[in-house]
C-alpha cells in the first residue's frame, strides 16, 4: 500500500479546483466569449502571481539561463496560447462532448512523450488505474444523442483538438525539469507571461483587438467571473503545475484527468443537473482509477 504524497495530493486538488471553476463559470447566464475569458483568467493570474512572488521569492529574477528562460516562455505560449486557441476551436466546430472525448488523449499524450524525453514508465497497478480513469472519462464526455455537425467540420475539429491536446502536453513535458530545478513560482509566471504574450499576439494578428476591448466594456458578472478565474488560473494552476514538480508527469496527468468527472459531480450537486446511469458508472470508474494511482 503505497502513500499520497504533496505531488498527488497537489495533481488530483488541481483537478478539482478547475472543476469548481467550470461549475462557476456555468452558473452565470452572460459570460465573456471563451478567447476573452481566456485571456482574462490568464491575465487575472499573472497579476496575482506578483504579490505572491513578492512574499515567497521577491521580485529579483533568479539567473536562469538564456535556454531555460526561453523553454518557459515557449512552453507557456504553446501550452496556453496554442493550445487554448486551437482547442476553442474545435469547441466550435464539433461541440463539447466531442471536444471532451478528444480531450481524454492528453494523458497518453503526456505519458507518450515522459517516455521518450523524460525516461518516466508507468509501473504496476498504475497501468489499470490509467485505463479506469480513461474509460470514466469516456463514459462520462460520451453522448448517444449528439447535435447534427456537418462531416467536414468534425474533420477539422478532430485535427485542431488533437493537435491542442498535444500542445498542451508537449508544453508540460517540455517544461518539467524546469519546474523542477528552478525557482518554482518565478517558472509559473513566466509560463504564464509566454501565454498571454502569445494570446495578444494571435489577438493583433486576427485584427480582434476592438472586439474584445468591446467585449470587456459590457455589463457582466464580474464578481463570480473574477472568483472562477480565480481558482482557474491562480489555484489550478499553481497546484497543476506543483504536481507536475513533485511527481511524474505521467501520474499526474492521470490523476488531472479526473477533472471531467468532477465537473459532473459537481454540476448534479451545485447546478442540479442530471446524472444518470451512465455518467455514474463513469465516476465510479473514474474514482476506482484515483483510488489505484493514488493508494497501490
Amino acid at each position: 500500500m503505497g502513500t499520497i504524497g504533496w505531488g498527488e495530493f497537489f495533481a488530483l486538488a488541481s483537478a478539482v479546483s478547475w472543476a469548481m471553476a467550470v461549475v462557476m463559470f456555468r452558473q452565470q447566464g452572460r459570460l465573456l466569449p471563451a478567447f476573452e475569458l481566456n485571456l482574462f483568467k490568464n491575465a487575472l493570474g499573472f497579476l496575482l502571481l506578483i504579490p505572491t512572488l513578492m512574499l515567497v521569492e521577491g521580485l529579483s529574477l533568479p539567473d536562469y539561463s538564456l535556454p531555460d528562460l526561453g523553454i518557459a516562455l515557449l512552453s507557456g505560449c504553446l501550452g496556453i496560447a496554442v493550445a487554448d486557441t486551437w482547442y476553442l476551436r474545435a469547441l466550435n466546430l464539433m461541440g463539447a462532448s466531442r471536444s471532451g472525448i478528444v480531450a481524454s488523449l492528453l494523458s497518453p499524450f503526456v505519458i507518450l512523450l515522459s517516455i521518450l524525453f523524460l525516461g518516466e514508465s508507468l509501473k504496476g497497478w498504475q497501468i489499470p488505474g490509467l485505463i479506469l480513469v480513461m474509460a470514466g472519462i469516456l463514459l462520462v464526455t460520451w453522448k448517444h444523442k449528439r447535435s447534427s455537425v456537418d462531416h467536414d467540420s468534425i474533420q477539422k475539429g478532430i485535427r485542431y483538438g488533437v493537435g491542442a491536446v498535444f500542445m498542451m502536453a508537449v508544453g508540460i513535458v517540455m517544461v518539467k525539469e524546469i519546474l523542477e530545478t528552478r525557482p518554482f513560482l518565478w517558472t509559473v509566471e513566466i509560463r504564464l507571461f509566454g501565454g498571454l504574450l502569445g494570446m495578444v499576439t494571435v489577438m493583433v494578428l486576427r485584427k480582434r483587438v476592438a472586439s474584445v476591448r468591446a467585449s470587456f466594456s459590457m455589463p457582466l458578472p464580474w464578481k463570480q467571473i473574477t472568483i472562477a478565474s480565480f481558482l482557474g488560473a491562480y489555484v489550478s494552476m499553481l497546484m497543476y503545475l506543483a504536481g507536475y514538480k513533485l511527481i511524474s508527469a505521467s501520474v499526474a496527468s492521470i490523476l488531472n484527468e479526473s477533472a471531467n468527472a468532477w465537473i459532473v459531480l459537481l454540476a448534479w450537486l451545485v447546478l442540479g443537473e442530471s446524472l444518470g446511469l451512465r455518467k455514474f458508472t463513469g465516476l465510479v470508474l473514474t474514482m476506482a482509477g484515483v483510488a489505484i494511482m493514488l493508494l497501490v
